[in-house]
């Protein structure tokens, strides 16, 4: 997670980072989602972000409590979840917004005395709307509240 800190902190895209560490995207990938990174690929993430390899491997800052430390990396973690979920969002409204098009040309095309075009229109749109309700958290359908009271209930008691 540090990694991907760091990359966003400098607007480095992933491609970006592997051109100047040496390293490969996937590589890249790998340890931005949480597997663990070899020395070599640490000590090129090292030299490209003028740090040491144990900054990059975690350890806690001495001038903060590791309490402090383990809020904000939650707190990071959350936001790069959220961001994560809005970003899907919006790749399936790109999607939408270019196939729905696409299929009322082939549709008049085709068959203009039927249109059927609007069977997906209507019900990729109410699926959208739904993704986009739940993204923003519009609709709070299995929130976090809904996910506390059902591991209460399976615990037979209040968290």
């Amino acid at each position: 997670m540090r990694i991907k800190k760091l990359r966003l902190q400098r607007g480095w895209s992933q491609d970006q980072l592997s051109q100047l560490s040496g390293l490969s995207v996937r590589t890249i990938q790998r340890i931005e989602s949480g597997q663990k990174a070899g020395l070599e690929s640490l000590k090129a993430l090292a030299a490209v972000f003028e740090t040491t390899v144990s900054n990059l491997q975690g350890e806690s800052d001495m001038t903060t409590s590791d309490n402090q430390t383990h809020k904000v990396d939650i707190e990071e973690r959350l936001a790069f979840a959220r961001v994560k979920r809005i970003k899907g969002f919006y790749k399936h409204l790109i999607q939408y917004a270019v196939v729905i098009p696409v299929l009322f040309t082939i549709n008049l095309m085709t068959n203009p005395d039927y249109i059927w075009a609007f069977w997906p229109l209507l019900g990729w749109g109410l699926g959208l709307m739904f993704h986009g309700l739940t993204t923003f958290e519009l609709i709070k359908l299995f929130g976090p509240s809904w996910e506390k009271r059902q591991v209460e209930k399976y615990l037979g008691r209040k968290l």
